[in-house]
């Protein structure tokens, strides 16, 4: 697959960019117009600020919601999905601790469920499940988020947690046996492609362990499968594609030009940017002309910036981009740049 027309093997798509630069509406055009073609899509909104159900002009939420044939939308409310999370790890917690430690472990994980970083943690685990189990049941799933922080700290999250772990450890003189099973969550020891006792079916990794300390250590190492399989899903470039829009001005350019970098940097495969909103050639005026002038340059300065990306130009709408007859047009557009 070479450049933005690989797009159309893909299984996953994250569409990325500054905000206002029209990220959503390209997602919308992108999971129509596959539809279009007979794949069964779903556009999945990880930004807090939702404009996916507004695009569609109806109510989606944090459900899958059927948007027209072939395609549905879902929108995931972090902070929610962090109150689920809690509330899940609270009970399940319950399980493990002593009757007389559950006020307390209440109390403690109320105080996480508002400590900076909890909404995250619990969408990019909600990502991470998303990208694993969606992929069966359909043909194309299409995250519209600003992917370059949310996808980096996916990747460290194996890392981050191994960290976190062997904390937790160092405070617990009997957890020997489950910090020695734990010491494949290290980063040295966590790079998903390095087979660890976890991957062999015949041994037990957990032998010895009393029946709490084992509960714990499969959770978290079934978290650590999560994110292992879903960095292996995502760097994948036979699977995975990460598209940047931005429109033709300096600051979308300068961070497009970063977060191309640091997705580069990972592995991450980068499969091409869609500058959006570029005057049409019939665009007239004398204010026209003059922006025009300074849009060339722009664009000069893109094609720079982001030398060897594989980039394509969409024209700016009359209208705004709302409801299914426009997201029609500018998938039309798309489809004439060869997506």
């Amino acid at each position: 697959m070479h450049g933005l027309r690989g797009l159309r093997e893909s299984r996953v798509v994250f569409v990325g960019g500054k905000g206002g630069v029209g990220k959503t509406s390209t997602a919308g055009a992108l999971g129509v117009l596959a539809a279009e073609r007979g794949k069964r899509c779903l556009i999945v909104s990880t930004d807090p600020a939702h404009s996916l159900g507004d695009l569609f002009e109806r109510a989606i939420g944090d459900q899958v919601t059927g948007l027209t044939a072939g395609l549905w939308g879902l929108e995931v409310d972090p902070d929610a999905q962090a109150r689920r999370h809690v509330d899940a790890v609270t009970e399940h917690m319950k399980q493990l601790a002593a009757p007389e430690m559950h006020r307390e472990l209440e109390r403690q994980m109320e105080m996480a469920r508002h400590s900076p970083g909890a909404a995250e943690a619990a969408l990019l685990e909600r990502i991470a499940n998303i990208t694993l189990s969606a992929r069966d049941e359909y043909d194309l799933l299409i995250f519209d988020t600003a992917p370059t922080g949310h996808t980096l700290r996916l990747l460290s999250l194996p890392e981050a947690m191994a960290a976190w772990t062997d904390g937790l450890l160092a405070h617990n003189k009997r957890s020997e046996t489950l910090g020695k099973v734990l010491k494949h969550l290290t980063p040295e020891h966590s790079r998903a492609d390095v087979p660890t006792p976890f991957d062999d079916p015949q041994e037990d990794p957990f032998q010895g362990m009393d029946r709490r300390t084992r509960r714990i250590a499969e959770t978290l190492l079934e978290r650590r499968r999560l994110f292992h399989r879903t960095r292996r899903v995502i760097t994948d470039p036979e699977i995975t594609s990460f598209v940047f829009v931005l429109t033709p001005e300096r600051l979308p350019i300068l961070e497009t030009a970063r977060a191309v970098e640091a997705l580069r940097r990972f592995s991450i495969p980068v499969r091409g940017a869609i500058v959006n909103r570029v005057l049409p050639d019939d665009a007239d005026g004398q204010f026209l002309a003059r922006r025009r002038e300074r849009e060339v340059r722009y664009l000069d300065e893109i094609d720079t910036a982001l030398h060897g990306l594989d980039t394509i130009r969409v024209p700016m709408f009359a209208e705004d981009i709302q409801g299914l007859q426009s997201l029609d047009a500018l998938a039309a557009e798309l489809a004439r740049e060869g997506l």
